[in-house]
């Protein structure tokens, strides 16, 4: 593989070890409810980030805008903005389906169409050579990986909760229902980025280097995804009347290490893109997702989430790592 493929996969992991740990700081607030630090963080990481590092990276950034036409703006906005309701709908599955199974539904479904839909509608010619037979199948062994994953976090939350609802129970159906609903739209801000490219050319035509010009894609798609997060946590704080609890701005750096984490893994991913060449958003979204998943794994170790696991659970954990580590080195391949 040349070096900007390698630079490529490297930038991948990178991302993907800090949107793995991004949700992390969540678990130390104590003043603030979900809604404050989820409303904090959607307006850093959605807004102040990606607009700040636009404007850092990106050559006249408000010519780039305004030589793009409205229609141009149309497919990445509106596909953030069902991102967005994709992470509205991702909080809700958790909550009844528990991390383990609801990260394999979703996750699993977010990364298998994220790779395929650019893959199918931008570089369709690649799918009869050996290169896209590769990130095929590298996609494929991610997916059981994930699945295998799934299982074994499953495993180790019944040991821990024996009481816990089985399957179609308790609405547990209609939370099955809306984790692959969200796992449909999750990939959708993978579509914002790869179908937002013309506004990526026309920064590239203004003078901002390539690797840069994707900056100039995250302000528009996550505008559209802020709207659903914003209603949400808007609903949320004035039905728990916990507006109040913003009087305690101690916890506000919890919010904002969220949103440096997240937002800088999007760039960082973006960046990856570029080097991984034709097929960037495809195989690019299948590693970012695979080392999003290795390392919330590896981080749910290292802070005792596995220590009461049955042994079974915990060897099926490592099945699916070396699942998505051998995902990882077929799609580097494939992406030669």
């Amino acid at each position: 593989m040349s070096a900007a493929v390698w630079l490529g996969v490297l930038l991948s992991l990178v991302g993907g070890i800090l949107a793995g740990n991004c949700m992390l700081p969540m678990k130390y607030a104590r003043k603030w409810a979900w809604e404050n630090i989820w409303l904090a963080y959607s307006l850093a990481a959605l807004v102040l980030l990606p607009w700040g590092m636009a404007l850092a990276a990106v050559e006249n950034l408000g010519e780039v805008y305004a030589a793009i036409p409205l229609s141009g703006y149309a497919a990445p906005f509106l596909f953030g903005f069902g991102w967005g309701i994709a992470q509205v709908l991702f909080g809700l599955s958790i909550a009844r389906l528990g991390l383990a199974l609801g990260y394999a539904i979703i996750i699993g479904l977010g990364a298998l169409l994220g790779s395929l839909v650019p893959l199918f509608v931008q570089r369709r010619e690649v799918l009869g050579t050996s290169s896209g037979a590769l990130v095929l199948g590298g996609v494929a062994i991610m997916i059981v990986g994930i699945v295998v994953s799934g299982f074994a976090g499953r495993m180790r939350e019944r040991a821990a909760v024996p009481n816990s609802p089985a399957p179609g129970t308790g609405g547990y159906g209609t939370a099955l229902l809306v984790a692959v609903i969200c796992g449909l739209m999750a990939p959708m801000l993978n579509y914002s980025f790869a179908f937002g490219q013309g506004i990526a050319e026309e920064a590239v035509r203004q003078g901002t280097p390539a690797a840069r010009a994707g900056y100039a894609v995250w302000p528009v798609g996550l505008a559209g995804g802020l709207i659903p997060n914003v209603v949400y946590c808007w609903r949320l704080l004035s039905r728990n009347r916990t507006w109040s609890r913003f009087s305690e701005p101690r916890e506000s750096w919890l919010a904002a290490a969220m949103g440096v984490m997240w937002m800088g893994a999007m760039a960082v991913y973006g960046v990856a893109t570029v080097y991984l060449g034709a097929l960037g958003t495809s195989a690019g979204w299948a590693l970012f997702q695979i080392f999003m998943i290795m390392t919330a794994n590896l981080s749910g170790m290292v802070t005792g989430e596995w220590r009461n696991a049955p042994g079974r659970a915990s060897k099926l954990m490592w099945l699916g790592l070396a699942l998505l580590a051998l995902a990882t080195v077929v799609i580097s391949l494939g992406n030669r």
